[in-house]
């Protein structure tokens, strides 16, 4: 479950950043991270910690509880 969450979350981003037209580089500069990061969440290889979860929805200029909509 959790990881089905994890990949679930990191869709969203990808898909997120994708429809902005931010490379992941251009999303890790607005959170403050480094891009492998961004890179690692998108596929689900890392967990995301609930701060993270708040720049990145913040740099998506969306809520946290948007993108976990329907998740």
């Amino acid at each position: 479950m959790q990881n089905a969450l994890q990949k679930a979350i990191g869709q969203r981003i990808r898909k997120l950043r994708l429809e902005q037209g931010l490379s992941q580089e251009e999303l890790a500069a607005r959170c403050k991270c480094h891009r492998t990061y961004v890179g690692m969440v998108e596929r689900a290889e890392k967990s995301i910690s609930v701060a993270a979860l708040s720049k990145f929805a913040k740099a998506l200029k969306t809520t946290m509880s948007s993108m976990l909509e329907g998740l």
